[in-house]
């Protein structure tokens, strides 16, 4: 019998979790949802499995959540080990981003062997 899970998270921004997958290199999508709102439709992420039953990230109007169906899952980690991987590139990902926006450039990013990111940003001041 399947059951979905809805984990909550506090991912808001579409581009942010893209590209904090991306880095973990897990295959993903986007899939136009439609809403209720008179917004039209909404994106929608969703990771493919070979057993047929996704993993999806979908927005519920504030932040995606996390739905999947545990008994189905078949990454190699556990999922809440999945998440927090997510979490802290999606992190990395919303200071990079955000440090664009005001003027910094990343010069340096790395993950140590413990799973920590480093950050670098700098910004040259204009006078």
């Amino acid at each position: 019998m399947s059951h979905f899970s809805h984990i909550k998270t506090r991912f808001q921004n579409l581009g942010y979790l893209e590209k904090a997958l991306e880095r973990l290199n897990i295959v993903h999508q986007q899939e136009k949802a439609p809403t209720t709102t008179s917004l039209g439709s909404t994106t929608n992420l969703v990771i493919p499995q070979s057993n047929g039953y996704d993993l999806k990230f979908v927005w519920n109007g504030e932040e995606y959540e996390f739905v999947v169906d545990l008994s189905f899952w078949e990454q190699a980690s556990p999922v809440e080990s999945f998440m927090d991987q997510v979490a802290q590139q999606y992190a990395s990902e919303v200071v990079i981003g955000e440090g664009q926006s005001i003027g910094f450039e990343p010069i340096h990013y790395a993950t140590t062997v413990d799973g920590a990111n480093t950050i670098v940003l700098e910004r040259w001041n204009a006078n």
